[in-house]
């Protein structure tokens, strides 16, 4: 029996895949595997990872949407404490789903996983004080190949959940404040390679 439950596809988003681990509770708390090479790729989830970060947030950080130009990362994601929505946006040049969206709600408590493969913008909303974030990454950052696509872009109309930080103002960084729409990045030739 596998320790992970996967939703592969997810939105019809070639890809796109959300993991849960099975949590063992008891008196004492609760046991979970993370991550698990064989037992993933037993239900033909086969990435190779390079490198894990972490991070803190407070509520109502919003980041992104980032993407690396060359050497574009796959990222799989979950919170260790609080929650937050995460969104990924596929920049696929010759996908079917360029410029669809999809996001979700992850949390220390619904444990699950976002795997965003290489290729895709991602971003997220902080909901709660103190959210701390895993990130495994199949490839290095290089700040030379830093890019990103603007939050609020109308063509995508991403569904953020504003209303679930209850009218905290938005943490945004000075380079994400003048992200610009994905009509101009392909105009640009800037989408991931």
């Amino acid at each position: 029996m596998s320790k992970f439950v996967l939703e592969k596809d997810v939105s019809g988003i070639k890809d796109l895949t959300v993991i849960t681990p099975t949590v063992f509770d008891d008196s004492r708390g609760y046991f979970m595997e993370t991550y698990n090479e064989r037992d993933l790729a037993e239900q033909g989830f086969k990435v190779r990872f390079v490198q894990d970060n972490q991070s803190l947030s407070k509520k109502g950080v919003l980041r992104g949407l980032h993407f690396q130009r060359e050497h574009s990362q796959g990222k799989l994601i979950r919170a260790v404490a609080g929650s937050f929505f995460d969104v990924a946006v596929d920049l696929r040049k010759d996908s079917d789903t360029l410029g669809k969206w999809y996001g979700i709600i992850l949390s220390a408590e619904n444990k699950k996983q976002f795997y965003i493969p290489p290729g895709f913008a991602q971003g997220f909303l902080v909901l709660e004080e103190n959210t701390i974030f895993a990130v495994k990454v199949t490839d290095y950052q290089y700040k030379e190949f830093a890019d990103g696509v603007m939050w609020n872009d109308p063509d995508l109309n991403i569904d953020w959940p504003l209303d679930l930080i209850d009218g905290v103002e938005l943490i945004q960084s000075e380079a994400d404040k003048k992200r610009v729409s994905l009509a101009t990045i392909i105009k640009n030739d800037r989408l991931p390679r």
